[in-house]
């Protein structure tokens, strides 16, 4: 099901469309960014609520936007001075988190319209974008398909594909941000998170990464067991400082390629839970440290300091010039694949 959600200001049209599952599970998204506008899912009394932070309307998403909902690239997260060198040329992209760039620039792919259909009914929404040879700095043109699924298991899938015409750096993710209260007038401090990781990525002052993996263990990044988003968050630790609170990369315990369990957050007063699984190396987890109540969201509430979290499937931040991690480099002739599962659930508490 679509309706018209507005227009940018040369006129371009933006759609909204409904994926609404046999449980009452419902997601909303727009051709603008393939942003997910909202997702309603049930707590432990059987009472829907939107989980997710975005606006009522296009314009929110035009000029004030943190990347709410978004899927982002042509690379997610962050590239050191926005600078990398592939095949002995050196590339450079605009700086838009100084002094590195982020997301993909000033015009990532959350700020372009996506050509969006829908398929099987109300369930499946394909979107697809062609990035131009040099977008925003970029080498090659690179045609990229997501896919949004949302099945009667409760599970929102995300399948990423994508091609190119020449040899180019490739990080995509979805970047909503959720707060499983249903409320965001509440912070998630008292939001309970796992993660599948005994490393992460520590970060400098202008948050890339230093090359290292570092162990969790006796540290506040240490997830591996349930642990209160704001148990640790504002101890005294250099990391956390450069963060701001929770701002870093986990190291997925990957055994195998596929798809793995990253973990799960779990919120005790609505009893909403949501499993994360990704085929992906790595998972940015972000606490909202800078929403600061300056931005006006869904219904005109401020959202203040830590009313959300992310958790951002993907390769590790500037992945381009660390040859240590993970390759994101894309050729011609291979394509770029890559799945993320968010499951819900609810229970009550003890």
């Amino acid at each position: 099901m679509s309706a018209p959600f507005g227009e940018l200001a040369d006129g371009t049209p933006v759609e909204i469309y409904t994926l609404r599952n046999d449980r009452g599970i419902e997601a909303r998204v727009i051709s603008y960014g393939a942003i997910i506008v909202s997702l309603r899912t049930p707590d432990s009394d059987g009472q829907y609520a939107d989980i997710v932070l975005g606006f009522d309307d296009l314009e929110g998403y035009v000029k004030q936007s943190p990347y709410f909902g978004a899927v982002v690239g042509r690379y997610a997260n962050r590239i050191a001075r926005g600078r990398f060198v592939l095949d002995g040329k050196t590339y450079q992209l605009p700086i838009n988190d100084p002094p590195n760039t982020l997301h993909g620039g000033t015009r990532g792919f959350d700020k372009v319209v996506w050509t969006a259909e829908p398929r099987k009914g109300d369930d499946v929404l394909e979107l697809s974008y062609t990035s131009p040879d040099g977008d925003q700095g970029f080498p090659g043109e690179l045609t990229v398909r997501v896919t949004y699924t949302l099945t009667n298991d409760n599970e929102l899938s995300v399948d990423y594909r994508a091609t190119t015409t020449r040899p180019t750096p490739v990080n995509l993710s979805q970047h909503s941000y959720f707060n499983l209260t249903g409320d965001a007038r509440r912070d998630v401090l008292n939001h309970l998170i796992t993660l599948s990781a005994d490393r992460y990525t520590p970060i400098d002052a202008t948050k890339i990464p230093t090359g290292e993996l570092a162990s969790v263990e006796g540290t506040p990044f240490d997830l591996r067991l349930p642990t209160r988003i704001g148990a640790r968050i504002d101890v005294d630790d250099e990391q956390l400082r450069h963060g701001g609170g929770f701002d870093h990369n986990f190291v997925l315990n990957r055994a195998e390629p596929g798809l793995m369990h990253v973990g799960h957050v779990a919120e005790p007063d609505s009893g909403r839970m949501m499993e994360i699984y990704t085929t992906q190396p790595g998972v940015q987890f972000y606490s909202g440290n800078s929403l600061d109540g300056s931005i006006r969201g869904k219904g005109g509430y401020a959202y203040g300091p830590r009313c959300a979290f992310c958790l951002e499937t993907q390769h590790f931040p500037d992945s381009p010039n660390h040859p240590e991690f993970p390759s994101t480099i894309l050729r011609p002739g291979e394509e770029f694949s890559s799945r993320t599962v968010f499951a819900f659930s609810a229970q009550r508490g003890d």
